[in-house]
């Protein structure tokens, strides 16, 4: 008999403490192509991690109902969930951070430290965060031994070794003396990862360890995650890509609403049946699809926009109903491009209009004048004001309609939130509730309803499902796509590709310069190929109305974008022969 969210042959439970099973950790799995996934090491071995029948609550909030989680060494164990399902809970409760009410925790078979010995928990276990924990004006080398320099004098010749040495030993290319804020988000990683193994840690959490790296950084993340397995290392693998879950890892464990509801191996696990038991719904059978009528008059515009060392002259042109994708890896120019938009950059030439009028580029009140909202990359960084509410998140771009002569009444802004927190579903106790205590899905709905706040005809999101579960995405992409159908137009900035389904057509970046454009309907591989810029020599995907549109490969790396003279080419989307000058056609971010 089929339990919910899983076929045929798997155990489902539905939380609370449970005996051992067959699927509380699993061993290499017949049929898997070599060389796909690496299994767990001795199956004789105690578990790197075993926790039974955790229980916390926060006051009325009941965070963790007797969850069973069991990692063997060197396992990749996938830790999957909706926001708010109870992962960070019990993440902090492996890690040492929070005491469960009830329940046990045990590593390499012996007891958890006692709470609060931090060094001691160190030895066990570390979290490598989605933001970084390292210390950007400390040098790698001090960041490694962080917290266990020698007392006394410290012979800074010899920690520089210490840290060769170990960095070598655990294949990381990077230079002891570097600064971490020198180094990328890839490196920061490995760092991290480093100084949890120096430290004797066997168990390293991952959390969103991909959110910030382009696909070629993932394969290398992963290639080295692959490695250390083969050593004992295990690791918990938190992430909302669940491709990334069937490429990784042996096992996963899904919670919902606090409880265990799945532990299964991944092999032969379908990703309908992964959603199904993070969700407790059966998947739809189509996500938001574009809208079958033509779009309306133009809204957006570009003409010859460049940004030197970003992207080269761009031409855009986008109209009323419209979702339009700008899909690009990390350098690709595509979040660049949107930024500018958005006036948080000042191009090197060309120009921008809104329904016909042009707008002041390099100017936020401006481009907010204009009509253009934006939602940022990064909520935490960009997005939020931590310390501030959810209304006054909200209405932080309205100031000027909350009251007489620039004042804000505080009943005009909470009433105005209430209304946004109604129209996004936003999951909040109320307008004065702080931000930092929702979910990343309904902080992500805050965001989004600060750019919509002042009713844009442009909405220009980048990668707005960033770090969200299943179904805030779902309700996410439905926002965006709503706000078109009601007559804006959207501009969508990902390289995540169901970010790009609900788009009536999608554009690919590569070093600065469209390689392709795609009609709804276009295929995963295709799409992935013009965005590494592999699209064949000459090639052209046809867009809407039967246009032919960008598609030829882009040339080999050159040197930086430099906006191009000559009379101003046609929009994207109308017929345009591919550039013939390497400096109007290549770029490399810095």
């Amino acid at each position: 008999m089929r339990g919910r969210g899983g076929p045929p042959g798997e155990r489902t439970t539905s939380g609370g403490p449970s005996g051992p099973g067959p699927d509380d950790g699993a061993g290499p799995h017949a049929g898997r192509p070599p060389g796909a996934r690496t299994g767990p090491g001795n199956p004789g071995a105690p578990p790197a991690l075993h926790a039974e029948g955790i229980r916390k609550r926060f006051g009325p909030t009941l965070a963790l109902d007797g969850v069973r989680l069991t990692v063997r060494p060197g396992e990749a164990h996938a830790l999957v969930g909706r926001n708010g399902a109870g992962k960070s809970t019990l993440v902090s409760v492996l890690t040492g951070l929070v005491r469960p009410d009830t329940g046990t925790v045990s590593f390499a078979g012996r007891a958890a430290p006692r709470f609060g010995d931090a060094a001691a928990w160190q030895r066990r276990v570390a979290c490598v965060h989605q933001r970084s924990m390292t210390v950007p004006d400390l040098t790698v080398a001090e960041n490694l031994h962080l917290g266990h320099l020698p007392r006394g004098r410290i012979r800074w010749q010899a920690l520089r070794a210490r840290a060769r040495e170990v960095l070598a030993e655990y294949g990381v290319d990077v230079d002891p003396a570097a600064r971490i804020r020198e180094l990328g988000v890839e490196q920061r990683q490995f760092v991290e990862i480093a100084r949890a193994l120096t430290h004797g840690a066997r168990l390293i959490v991952l959390d969103e360890p991909t959110a910030r790296l382009d696909a070629a950084g993932i394969d290398r993340l992963f290639t080295e995650l692959r490695a250390l397995r083969a050593r004992g290392v295990a690791f918990l693998f938190i992430s909302h890509h669940l491709q990334e879950v069937h490429e990784l890892c042996d096992t996963v464990t899904v919670l919902r609403d606090a409880r265990r509801v799945l532990t299964a191996p991944v092999a032969g696990l379908s990703r309908d049946a992964l959603v199904e038991a993070m969700t407790g719904e059966r998947p739809g059978t189509a996500a938001h699809r574009p809208p079958s009528g033509p779009p309306g008059p133009e809204v957006l515009r570009t003409e010859r926009l460049a940004l030197d060392g970003h992207f080269a002259p761009a031409d855009l042109a986008v109209r009323a109903g419209e979702v339009v994708g700008l899909a690009g890896a990390a350098g690709s120019g595509a979040t660049a491009l949107a930024e500018t938009l958005a006036g948080l950059r000042a191009p090197g030439g060309g120009r921008i209009t809104v329904g016909g009028r042009p707008v002041r580029a390099g100017s936020v009140p401006h481009a907010l004048a204009a009509g253009i909202g934006y939602v940022p990359e990064d909520r935490h960084r960009e997005g939020l004001i931590a310390t501030r509410s959810v209304a006054e998140n909200v209405t932080l771009t309205v100031g000027d309609q909350l009251g007489p002569g620039g004042t804000v009444l505080p009943s005009r802004a909470r009433e105005f939130a209430r209304r946004m927190i109604t129209a996004l579903d936003i999951k909040a106790a109320g307008p004065a509730a702080p931000v930092t205590g929702l979910s990343g899905g309904n902080q992500q709905k805050v965001v989004i309803a600060r750019a919509l706040a002042r009713e844009p005809r442009v909405l220009v999101a980048v990668r707005p499902t960033n770090g969200v579960d299943i179904k805030s995405k779902e309700a996410l992409l439905g926002t965006v796509r709503r706000v078109a159908d009601a007559g804006a137009c959207a501009l969508i900035v990902s390289d995540e590709l169901d970010d790009l389904r609900i788009c009536d057509r999608v554009l690919t970046l590569f070093r600065g310069r469209v390689t392709g454009e795609f009609a709804a309907g276009w295929r995963d591989g295709e799409l992935v190929a013009a965005m590494e810029g592999m699209a064949p020599p000459g090639a052209a995907v046809e867009a809407p109305g039967g246009r032919p549109a960008h598609g030829a490969a882009a040339p080999p790396a050159g040197p930086p974008v430099r906006p191009a003279a000559g009379p101003a080419a046609p929009p994207v989307g109308d017929p345009v022969a591919p550039a013939a000058r390497p400096d109007a056609t290549e770029g490399t971010a810095p």
